[in-house]
């Protein structure tokens, strides 16, 4: 007899997750229920977990954002949908206002997160409103050499930095400097180079820069090595070698760090774009005066408009984004374990947490 449905929920901050029975079914109008095959673990979920950042929805609540599946069960508007292999966006939005009219889907105030507005996707099954969902090509996916649970990530940490470039309007002969590039910001490096732009890879981390140096940064720093203005200089004399302008560059915080947020500010040259991908409830101190002074504008980035995933996914699919190497699988049933691993920084890529993986 198949398992009933069920989903991991968050108690409180800090406490084990526990693993209870749901009935999503059937589900309403507008409504879809998929099976999850994964779902990625991304920093805001730790925010949740560890750190009290508030959820919209009271807990108990299932976290998980990053959500790849399959629909098995349709509400009215969404029948044609059984049996579909799906991304589910990490910001749903309500399709219908004006602001999702004029295509600004990712200020929707009637937007769904899943696992902060809803129950998310550390589950065997997630109910969700149907508006948006990406379709995935299983005959493409099957010969990129990818499984659905794969591309999980797509929602999210490779759908965020999309929209981050697509925005800031990166193009060959741009250069781009990528501060944090573990989870999106490895996906931001390769998207940037998809783009056509000459990528910079900023990290603390020598063994992430290694990996990042092999799949779209041509060029790799550690801040540690290059301290107050060092570093700018050092990245000037790079773009300067590489016959790319000494302005106008595009600089992308994706570390979700004080410090990264610091190191980023710093990096402001003339006609900079400095856009904001990461996400922290840390404090860091600017003079923003610096943004006036070099004619420079600052993006903040939340989400990807639904009509960006299927050209992101697209990178994927066409083998110009590397998702393989970036990830690792791990059974649903053992997310207490994982996020403490993820916490301390001990995974070696992307954890993707999977209900039909043996634990």
């Amino acid at each position: 007899m198949p398992e009933a449905p069920y989903r991991w929920v968050m108690t409180e901050s800090g406490k084990p997750m526990e693993k209870v029975e749901f009935d999503p079914f059937p589900p309403g109008d507008g409504e879809v229920v998929a099976q999850v095959e994964g779902c990625g673990v991304c920093h805001t979920d730790l925010g949740f977990y560890y750190d009290g950042v508030r959820t919209g929805a009271a807990l108990p609540l299932a976290l998980g954002h990053e959500i790849s599946g399959r629909i098995t069960a349709a509400g009215k508007g969404y029948e044609d949908w059984l049996g579909k292999a799906v991304l589910i966006p990490a910001v749903i939005p309500c399709g219908i206002c004006d602001l999702c009219r004029r295509g600004k889907e990712t200020i929707c105030r009637a937007q769904y997160v899943p696992g902060c507005d809803i129950h998310g996707g550390f589950a065997s099954h997630i109910k969700f409103p149907g508006y948006g969902m990406c379709e995935i090509d299983e005959a493409r996916l099957a010969a990129a050499g990818l499984d659905l649970a794969d591309v999980s990530v797509v929602a999210d940490a490779l759908t965020t930095p999309y929209q981050a470039v697509f925005q800031a309007e990166l193009k060959e002969g741009d250069l781009a400097i990528i501060v944090g590039v573990g989870g999106v910001g490895g996906y931001c490096v390769q998207v940037a180079a998809a783009f056509g732009a000459t990528v910079v890879a900023v990290d603390i981390d020598p063994a992430k820069l290694d990996q990042i140096s092999k799949a779209g940064a041509s060029a790799t720093f550690n801040p540690a090595d290059y301290p107050g203005r060092e570093l700018r200089k050092a990245i000037a004399e790079f773009a300067k070698e590489q016959g790319l302008r000494a302005t106008e560059w595009t600089i992308m915080e994706c570390s979700g760090s004080a410090p990264g947020q610091q190191t980023a500010f710093g990096l402001l040259v003339h006609g900079a774009t400095l856009c904001v991908v990461g996400f922290t409830m840390d404090r860091a101190e600017f003079r923003l005066s610096n943004l006036m002074a070099f004619h420079a504008r600052a993006l903040g980035n939340w989400g990807c408009t639904t009509a960006n995933y299927p050209d992101a996914l697209n990178l994927v699919l066409d083998g110009k984004v590397n998702v393989k190497s970036f990830i690792e699988h791990h059974p649903l049933d053992n997310i207490n374990e994982v996020f403490e691993l993820v916490h301390a920084h001990k995974n070696r890529g992307r954890a993707i947490l999977m209900p039909n993986m043996p634990s």
